[in-house]
């Protein structure tokens, strides 16, 4: 019973150490390299590191690229407010960027 309830608590531990959630992204700054979103009605800001993996759709993005698109994202006034993103974070750190896919025509 003692395992058990150490392996429950091991587990909820470690789920709260990393929170998924799905944002709308308001805009990234270059120079500090952080992701500002509004999650719910509070508005955050993420560190986006050189270990930040990027998805579009199921596809994985290389990291260039994936901050080549938040640059992109930053300077289109559409996507500012509109734009979400599905990110997982650790501490003040975002570890994953699911990006929607496009449709192709």
């Amino acid at each position: 019973m003692r395992k058990f309830a150490l392996a429950v608590a091991a587990l909820v531990a470690c789920v709260g150490l990393s929170i998924a959630a799905e944002v709308v992204f308001l805009g990234y700054d270059k120079e500090k390299k952080e992701l500002k979103v509004k999650d719910g009605d509070d508005t955050k800001t993420y560190k986006v590191t050189d270990k930040t993996t990027f998805k579009r759709g199921e596809d994985e993005v290389s990291n260039e690229k994936g901050i080549a698109n938040l640059e992109k994202m930053d300077g289109n006034e559409k996507a500012k407010g509109k734009a979400k993103l599905d990110i997982t974070v650790e501490k003040d750190e975002v570890k994953e960027i699911k990006m929607k896919a496009r449709k192709k025509n």
